[in-house]
């Protein structure tokens, strides 16, 4: 009998997914939200990438996305499922450093802090650099079109996401921020 991988990539990402729910709570109170229509942006690719990842088939229009881009091997499985769980790990400990700061949407907190420990250290957005880990760690799993682009879905809606977010930021801490832009790369340490 052969490992289940994508069994396991599934509950990996619920485990994770349950874990951002609970966490979610005892947040600071928002003092600035984002609009829906910028909400949209970026959570309509989200929900569009996880729905490739996880759906079965693909119909006559969308076979070529279950085709694979990598030949089936138990090393590559193996490699994309510590790639998801170290990923998905480097999210939690950020999600963590960030401690009550943090919110799913792009937000400016009463009493917000800059952040700058932890994964913060090394990159400005450690939860996409994370969540884009475990997306390529899918993919590998998966070996097929379809996670691919999903992860590239994922990548532009977080590109979209940051840049917003590091208007509020800069607007929010001015020079600090500019500062922590100047040191720190966004999502790959020391390239980008």
């Amino acid at each position: 009998m052969s490992f289940p991988f994508a069994t396991v990539v599934a509950a990996v990402w619920l485990v994770w997914l349950l874990y951002w729910f609970v966490s979610a709570f005892g947040n600071k109170a928002a003092a600035r939200v984002d609009s829906w229509g910028s909400l949209l942006v970026y959570r309509i690719p989200l929900l569009l990438a996880f729905l490739l990842l996880f759906a079965h088939g693909g119909g006559t229009h969308l076979a070529g996305l279950w085709r694979r881009f990598l030949p089936w091997s138990q090393g590559w499985a193996w490699l994309g499922l510590a790639l998801l769980l170290l990923g998905l790990a480097f999210a939690c400990w950020a999600r963590v450093a960030l401690g009550r700061n943090w919110s799913a949407t792009v937000q400016l907190k009463q009493d917000h802090e800059l952040v700058v420990v932890g994964p913060y250290r090394w990159v400005r957005h450690p939860i996409y650099t994370g969540m884009l880990l475990g997306l390529l760690g899918t993919a590998l799993v998966f070996g097929e079109w379809r996670g691919l682009l999903a992860l590239a879905l994922v990548a532009a809606a977080f590109w979209f996401k940051l840049r917003h977010e590091e208007a509020w930021m800069r607007e929010r801490f001015g020079a600090a921020y500019v500062g922590y832009m100047r040191r720190t790369k966004a999502l790959i340490p020391g390239l980008w």
